[in-house]
């Protein structure tokens, strides 16, 4: 691709939506302080107090536009057996058709501002360039801190690099066909015409409707995972919805771990994690998105393509994640959350205790007494990653880092034990493919609903998930198994039969990191079971918990006649990828059903 091509690309846009004027952005921090300026005359930011939050915002969205609209997210490639099972598909045709007639004079009255931006280090192997077209300031402050925005991206495309085109709209124009002059609102949305539309085999993205989080920022989920994992595919590497963490030992030796998790299920708690251990590190280097490579020594080097944070605030406080509330004092942009009267924010889980006076995320005064929360179950936090205090020195470095285990998790009451190791790479996966969670507030749908959710890619893989598990596989043929990393399972949020959770989880996560690192060092400290290697009782380090010998007999017991109607279950689940799915997967299949039925 070239320059001129970017610039036809954008003409023709502007020629389509029809704006008052087209801006082009360069990240600036000059520009940051006019959006910013244009945001709190638009009623769409509240300035909070300086002494407390520096350069802080909060803002808040119009109540149906809180969280991912999956219902409305669409893969359309020719072939409808390409999307898949678990995604929506719409013929291309059809859905440009729709889009066109969507997108007709949709800016009429505002500006289309033009965001070059990278996903990784600019110039770094492992970066991918996009340029997103919008008419929301709010996207674009926001694509200044979850991206590089910068006009070396222009640059690198006038030298030939390839781009993601992506075309947002609010879907609210404030003049219509005729002429006529409507009034703006604090935060401008159609939430009845929304559409996020990924096109793989041209790679566009086209957002229409929405103005919030992963459904206008397109360089996060729609291009960082859902058409980022067709280029994976195709390329030979991999998109994934991870963290990425440096864990150092007592003995300085330093493992890189990233781990899948369903959001808000605990993702950046353990991205900044903060070690009670004496003498273990952890570091963070990325909270929701990795991507990885094989290097030249048959290794899985990662990146975290993302340059802030945009994490769930519930939940998030000084017992939980004190370095997330921490990294937060400034430069910080609040979603959705309450505020309180001397101008800071609140959010269920900041604090023990609710403060006085406060006022909910739909800007109303708040009755503790209501039942309602505050916050949104699904309000935000976003601000740059280089204020985490947790960060590691090496998070931004362009060749990456070599990964040396990868976890899986979710949120299970039962039947998954709360540590568990791969037999081989071919279970890892099949562990990966098999992850089941409860529903969260992240995605619309009914909350603690169990769902199949592999890989935790469930509503971001960009193609046939079958041939996802594929892509997964092939790895153990292309490079050295042994020298690919080692794979584990994990559950924080298994409960008692009076419905408690049975493990404290947050920092005492570290114990189970602790032992994931004793198996990567060759540790006998695991046991065989018929769905994998468990902790042993004796080699989890559980100084200083209150956890009886019952309780983590619970947390570790693996019950047999649960994992055969799991086994059914899973059977059920695969059946729906047909022939797409790998052999592979089907053969551990029948190998667990073999382990369970030999523990008889």
């Amino acid at each position: 691709m070239s320059l001129s091509t970017l610039k036809r690309w954008v003409t023709d846009i502007a020629d389509l939506t029809d704006p008052d004027e087209i801006i082009w952005c360069n990240g600036s921090e000059a520009e940051a302080q006019k959006i910013n300026a244009l945001l709190i005359a638009n009623g769409t930011y509240q300035k909070l107090n300086p002494k407390i939050r520096p350069n802080s915002f909060a803002a808040r969205t119009d109540p149906r536009d809180v969280a991912r609209v999956e219902s409305k997210t669409y893969i359309c490639p020719k072939d409808q057996a390409d999307a898949g099972p678990t995604n929506n598909w719409v013929a291309p045709d059809i859905m440009r058709a729709e889009l066109e007639e969507k997108f007709s004079g949709s800016m009429r009255g505002r500006k289309m501002y033009v965001i070059p931006f990278s996903m990784g280090p600019v110039g770094s192997p492992l970066a991918r360039y996009g340029v997103e077209i919008t008419d929301s300031p709010y996207v674009v402050a926001s694509m200044r801190v979850m991206t590089r925005v910068t006009d070396k991206v222009v640059k690198k495309i006038a030298d030939g690099a390839d781009w993601v085109p992506a075309i947002h709209s609010v879907g609210v124009p404030l003049v219509d066909e005729n002429g006529n002059k409507t009034e703006d609102t604090p935060w401008p949305c159609n939430p009845d015409k929304v559409a996020v539309v990924q096109f793989p085999e041209t790679r566009e993205i086209w957002s229409y409707g929405s103005g919030y989080g992963g459904n206008s920022l397109l360089g996060k989920k729609a291009m960082a995972l859902r058409i980022g994992s067709v280029m994976a595919r195709d390329q030979g590497w991999l998109a994934e919805h991870m963290l990425l963490i440096r864990v150092t030992t007592p003995e300085k030796k330093k493992y890189h771990i990233a781990a899948a998790f369903p959001s808000a299920c605990g993702k950046t708690n353990l991205a900044m994690l903060q070690s009670q251990i004496p003498d273990w590190k952890v570091e963070t280097l990325g909270d929701d998105i990795v991507w990885l490579a094989p290097n030249a020594k048959g290794k899985l080097r990662a990146i975290n393509p993302e340059n802030g944070l945009f994490g769930v605030a519930p939940g998030t406080g000084l017992s939980t994640n004190k370095a997330a509330v921490d990294s937060l004092r400034e430069g910080a942009v609040y979603t959705n959350v309450a505020t309180t009267k001397d101008g800071d924010v609140w959010w269920e889980g900041l604090t023990k205790e609710p403060p006085p006076n406060l006022t909910d995320w739909q800007g109303k005064a708040w009755d503790p007494e209501s039942g309602k929360p505050a916050a949104h179950p699904n309000s935000r936090f976003c601000f740059p990653i280089d204020q985490v205090s947790t960060l590691s020195d090496n998070w931004a470095e362009p060749e990456g880092v070599e990964v040396d285990a990868i976890i899986f998790g979710g949120r299970r009451a039962s039947n998954v034990p709360l540590a568990l190791r791969s037999l081989n790479w071919e279970h890892g996966i099949f562990l990966g493919a098999t992850i089941a969670s409860e529903q969260t507030a992240a995605a619309e749908g009914p909350i603690g609903k169990l769902r199949r959710d592999p890989f935790a890619m469930v509503p971001f893989c960009g193609y046939n998930m079958g041939d996802y598990f594929s892509h997964w596989l092939s790895f153990a043929k292309t490079l050295d198994p042994a020298r690919l990393p080692t794979i584990f399972q994990v559950n924080w949020f298994r409960k008692d039969q009076d419905g408690k959770f049975l493990w404290p989880g947050f920092a005492d996560n570290m114990r189970v990191i602790q032992w994931i690192v004793g198996q990567l060092e060759g540790s006998d400290s695991s046991k065989p079971t018929p769905i994998g290697l468990v902790p042993k009782a004796e080699h989890l380090n559980l100084e200083g918990l209150e956890i009886s010998d019952d309780q983590l007999a619970e947390l570790l017991d693996v019950d047999r006649s649960a994992w055969v109607r799991e086994a059914a279950e899973i059977g059920e689940f695969f059946e729906g990828f047909g022939d797409r799915l790998p052999t592979e997967l089907t053969e551990e299949l029948e190998n667990l059903n073999s382990r369970l039925r030999a523990q008889v």
